[in-house]
């Protein structure tokens, strides 16, 4: 296990599928992170948050979902007040994604990035353990 040397200790993902929440935690549990949780949907993603005792220190999205697609439950989330990072992941174009970054910080979310699916275990190591977004 390779652990990452951040105070990144739990992390709620949002995605609905099942596949890339599986690889996404483990991934986490190599880089020394085992407190995940998931959602499949951003409207349960925002009834677990809102009854957390401890919100997560991170928070990895995905922008296309059914119901509430990742970008309607950032909006959501904000009303929350949640202090947390964001990274947000998404098999859409490239340069789809990049639009979503540029407004989920304007938005004054703290992004640590957006990356394509699937992310590399080092590029996810790397957004995790930078200092700043």
């Amino acid at each position: 296990m390779t652990t990452t040397s951040n105070t990144t200790k739990s992390v709620f993902v949002l995605d609905d599928d099942d596949f890339s929440q599986d690889v996404m935690a483990g991934m986490l549990s190599e880089l020394g992170i085992t407190e995940v949780t998931t959602a499949l949907n951003g409207k349960n993603a925002l009834q677990q948050l809102a009854n957390m005792s401890t919100p997560p220190d991170l928070l990895i999205c995905d922008i296309l979902m059914p119901d509430m697609d990742g970008m309607d439950f950032l909006m959501e989330l904000g009303k929350l007040h949640y202090k947390g990072k964001v990274m947000l992941v998404s098999g859409i174009a490239e340069d789809v994604l990049k639009i979503a970054e540029d407004v989920v910080r304007a938005d004054g979310i703290q992004l640590l990035g957006a990356f394509i699916k699937p992310i590399k275990l080092e590029d996810l190591r790397r957004a995790i353990t930078q200092d700043s977004p």
